[in-house]
């Protein structure tokens, strides 16, 4: 299957991601990064097991066969072949028979979603457990059960994988998504699917001021990961970053998380963007919610990384239970959200500081094809006179001190106004991006 920007494909690509059994470590991981990697280029880097990461530890892989739970009667209960959920995310190893009073112990189901299996995870802490619906709990009868988890933990990798496209400046634009989820549609495959989008985008684009670097990991330990490889380099580089997620919902409407410090350059155009036409909503950075932002935003790094979602920040009530499948993400809002986000990074492309290279008084414009050799404006040129505008305004205030959304809330206007002009003093070599 080749990639193509279409519903259909989004689909079947969605279909063949949702049964894997990912974690954060191991072959579901590896096997998700496989398909991904057939439609962007990927690097996947490995941090071995045992590995401080700042005040982590890279944890042992989790591989897993088979988990099961019969009750009484030989009926399955619990069954990780028809639904990955209903095992506990990195289970131990167990073979045991059990009494329902101690099975109990063992049992995740949430009262208040009484037809949802919900997702459950132990990365840090042995233990053994399955998730049922309350359902399926309230009608367990007393008597001996079967719990069988065929698991084991080797010592193996956190894999990160990566891909740049490189620009005309090493100044970094970081997009990032989490795959780490099983069997859960808009909560993980919704990002990933969003950022592949991007990437294929940003790669027909003729020119490309910044670079991009596409990040896939799992979350928390994976941005972590990330900034353990990468966080020197993003601290002479990085300009902005997005991390995506839960792109798949009802909602039309955009959300963004703003970074801690709220002073990068996607913070600021994010707010100048709301004031000409673009409709999304901005909310401030906070640490007690969100995802791999607050890794990127923590007080040693606090590079200024904004989250961006349709209904995460608000929350849905599907979100991590088996009720997060398909028919509540949808396909259309990805296509949707590749749409809008690539909007908002064309108009990042012209948000920059630049040097007016000719400063001392004005530069000739008419010898390089940028002012009128004859001094008469007619009314069917009030657009090339709008463009002179900008130009000079450009001229004018590219100092170093002031970049283009600067300039364009001077002069009235957005920064996408501006790109003609901006590109025109590029191309005669007049400004240049510091």
């Amino acid at each position: 299957m080749q990639y193509q920007e279409s519903e259909l494909f989004y689909s079947d690509l969605f279909d063949e991601l949702f049964p894997i059994l990912r974690s954060i470590t191991g072959p579901g991981l590896r096997q998700s990064y496989d398909i991904f990697s057939r439609y962007m280029p990927l690097t996947v880097q490995s941090i071995p097991t045992g590995t401080s990461v700042f005040d982590w530890t890279v944890p042992q892989e989790w591989h897993c066969n088979d988990a099961y739970l019969l009750d009484p009667d030989g009926q399955k209960v619990a069954d990780m072949k028809r639904l990955n959920l209903e095992v506990v995310n990195y289970s131990e190893p167990v073979n045991s028979e059990i009494e329902l009073e101690e099975l109990q112990n063992h049992l995740y189901s949430l009262p208040e979603l009484p037809n949802a299996i919900p997702y459950v995870t132990s990365y840090y802490k042995k233990r053994w457990g399955f998730c049922v619906s309350q359902n399926t709990r309230d009608k367990l009868k007393p008597g001996t059960y079967k719990a069988v988890i065929d698991s084991e933990f080797v010592d193996g990798h956190l894999d990160i994988a990566q891909t740049v496209l490189e620009g005309e400046s090493k100044k970094e634009i970081l997009l990032s998504s989490y795959l780490c989820h099983p069997s859960m549609a808009n909560n993980e495959i919704s990002g990933p699917l969003v950022l592949l989008g991007l990437y294929h985008r940003i790669k027909r684009w003729p020119q490309r001021r910044y670079s991009y670097r596409f990040a896939l990991h799992p979350e928390t330990i994976g941005s972590l990961g990330l900034l353990h490889l990468e966080g020197d380099y993003l601290k002479e580089n990085l300009v902005s970053g997005l991390v995506i997620n839960c792109m798949g919902g009802e909602p039309e409407e955009l959300v963004f998380k703003h970074s801690r410090n709220d002073n990068g350059l996607l913070d600021k155009l994010l707010y100048h963007l709301n004031e000409h036409g673009f409709h999304h909503q901005n909310i401030p950075f906070s640490p007690l919610s969100g995802s791999d932002e607050r890794q990127y935003n923590s007080p040693g790094f606090q590079f200024p990384v904004c989250c961006v979602s349709r209904c995460f920040h608000a929350g849905y009530s599907e979100y991590h239970t088996s009720l997060d499948d398909k028919e509540n993400m949808g396909i259309k809002p990805i296509l949707d959200s590749i749409d809008k986000l690539e909007k908002i990074l064309i108009a990042l492309e012209q948000t920059a500081t630049f040097e007016n290279k000719f400063p001392y008084g004005e530069p000739n414009l008419g010898k390089r094809g940028l002012y009128p050799t004859l001094s008469f404006f007619s009314k069917e040129r009030v657009g090339q006179l709008e463009e002179l505008n900008h130009i000079r305004m450009l001229l004018n205030y590219s100092d170093g001190k002031h970049d283009t959304i600067d300039i364009a809330n001077l002069s009235g206007c957005s920064v996408v106004d501006m790109e003609s002009a901006i590109s025109k003093l590029e191309q005669q070599s007049v400004l240049e991006m510091l």
